[in-house]
């Protein structure tokens, strides 16, 4: 049987498209007519945009000196945008490149005219697309018509020209129409993980409420009752009162327990008081698997990056519980090289896949989201070694209690 490894991060794609092409052959395959038709379309297609984009200038420009010119360069930088998007998806298409989109244009925040005006004339996306309308003629003009020629005095030779010319446009389009630094790539990795953390949210919050209505608040209906029963009935049968009473009084305290466990679900008070290891100790204690629990932090990271390491160990714990079939299990929290690492490992049946549709996959967003990172390694027959990774923040408010491990240098782990 083979080990499965994987590792799940939010936002995908090859950054700038770095992948290269296979080498040329000698025969005109599918991949040499493509990049010939690429070159051919190149030339009237930037004859065209490069028309369109000198008399958008000019037009503007002369314009803006009666301020009607700002909506015209406002527009025109949303169709240089719509151009780069075409251009990025006729090189996806002809000559196999991959790249990620930019991000969107931002709105303005006040929502005013002259607001969206600026924002809109502030793109570097779109003027980095009509700079690329510009550069592209003389390059599509050289390129087409010696693709021209060398098809017809040097057709076998045209592989290899036929590559070196697209290699200028691959060029081109990964300088002007790629995303203009890791920045704008970071932005959709974190618009997708706001998307994801919004989900999350509100399924917690369905959870709570159906949780109160089924749970709590049904008891609460029915103490109610049995109180309004105990009260007709306590002067003409004392002992049929009593008996509601008592059926009363364990409704409470059943009520009580109910909430106490959704309490500790939401945010557990040990976890806000003494930190991570004795709030996973306690979780371990729950678990029907026997565990041992090692934390070894000289401090305590912000308390949303704690929130989130004490729910991804409680519902992997779950997992062990539910599926592993494991007699022991092992939590270790240490501090390494500005992330907070999490480590759940048990000895049971092993085969976990993250990629299955199961909770793996959720809490690999969950992660993902705040720049985290889960690495599931499960070869079936076990053992099973989940590791989650999350950025490092320190607490910015005082601690009122003491650090929860004791170790002054924490020992490295693999």
């Amino acid at each position: 049987m083979t080990s499965s490894t994987t590792t799940a991060r939010v936002g995908g794609g090859a950054p700038g498209g770095q992948e290269k092409p296979p080498p040329p052959r000698p025969a005109l395959d599918a991949r040499a007519w493509r990049e010939c038709a690429y070159l051919l379309l190149s030339f009237p297609l930037a004859v065209v945009t490069f028309v369109c984009v000198v008399v958008w200038i000019y037009a503007g420009v002369l314009l803006s000196l009666t301020v009607v010119g700002l909506p015209v360069l406002a527009a025109g930088l949303a169709g240089c945008r719509r151009v780069g998007a075409w251009e990025r998806a006729r090189a996806r298409a002809l000559l196999g490149l991959r790249m990620d989109e930019p991000s969107p244009l931002p709105r303005a925040r006040d929502g005013g005219l002259l607001a969206r005006l600026w924002s809109a004339l502030r793109d570097p996306v779109g003027w980095r697309a009509a700079l690329f309308c510009v550069v592209r003629l003389p390059v599509a003009t050289l390129t087409c018509w010696l693709t021209v020629i060398a098809y017809v005095v040097a057709w076998p030779a045209l592989p290899w020209l036929a590559r070196w010319f697209t290699n200028v446009d691959r060029a081109l389009v990964r300088g002007l129409l790629s995303p203009s630094d890791s920045l704008e790539r970071r932005i959709a990795e974190l618009e997708s993980g706001r998307a994801t953390v919004t989900d999350t949210a509100t399924a917690d919050l369905r959870r709570i409420e159906r949780d109160l209505h089924d749970g709590a608040q049904a008891r609460l209906v029915a103490l109610a009752m049995e109180l309004g029963m105990a009260k007709e009935t306590v002067l003409r049968d004392p002992e049929a009162a009593a008996r509601l009473v008592d059926e009363a009084h364990g409704e409470v305290k059943q009520a009580l327990r109910e909430l106490r466990d959704l309490a500790r679900g939401i945010h557990p008070a040990i976890l806000t008081d003494r930190g991570l290891g004795p709030a996973l100790s306690a979780v371990a204690s729950r678990c029907t698997v026997p565990v041992a629990v090692s934390v070894e932090l000289d401090e305590r990271p912000a308390e949303a990056i704690e929130g989130i390491a004490y729910y991804t160990a409680s519902e992997l714990l779950q997992n062990v519980s539910k599926h592993s079939g494991a007699r022991h299990a092992t939590v270790e929290v240490w501090r390494g090289e500005g992330r907070l690492m999490l480590q759940v490992t048990d000895d049971g049946q092993g085969g976990a896949d993250p990629t299955a549709g199961t909770g793996l996959a959720g809490l690999a967003d969950r992660l993902g989201a705040v720049d985290g990172l889960l690495t599931v390694h499960s070869p079936a027959g076990g053992p099973t070694t989940v590791t989650a990774e999350l950025p490092w923040r320190d607490r910015t408010a005082p601690l009122t209690a003491p650090p929860t491990a004791p170790p002054a240098t924490p020992p490295s782990k693999p």
